[in-house]
């Protein structure tokens, strides 16, 4: 992506330069968050604004990025978070359900039929 910036590193980027779309913004974080490599990590909608291969992508390169990390991702796309060892599910603001993937599926509950409804499936047993 950077390569094909028109002065690569040296783009100046926003109001006054060159605009970003929200999946090269996303792409960018996640870079800076490469580079940092903090001990803890927020990530809000990290891949928000991705299609579906750079999203494959960038999930890859975080699940390296974070071993080792306390992260918190907050994330209305399930795919993002279904290997994260603690998921906790919200409803108007309360904690209505607490597991892994596969325990939150097997409770059913609000995560199965969530995940039921983004992955198109009549019975939520991936």
């Amino acid at each position: 992506m950077i390569r094909e910036l028109p002065d690569g590193l040296d783009t100046v980027v926003g109001d006054r330069g060159h605009r970003l779309s929200g999946g090269e913004k996303q792409r960018i974080a996640i870079a800076r968050l490469l580079l940092k490599a903090p001990d803890v990590v927020v990530l809000d909608e990290a891949t928000a604004h991705l299609d579906s291969e750079n999203e494959a992508a960038v999930q890859a390169a975080l699940a390296i990025a974070l071993q080792g990390r306390t992260s918190i991702v907050v994330a209305h796309r399930l795919s993002t978070i279904r290997q994260a060892n603690q998921i906790l599910v919200l409803d108007e603001g309360r904690i209505v359900q607490r597991g892994t993937h596969d325990e939150l599926l097997a409770q059913g509950g609000l995560y199965a039929e969530l995940y039921g409804l983004q992955f198109n499936e009549s019975n939520a047993t991936d």
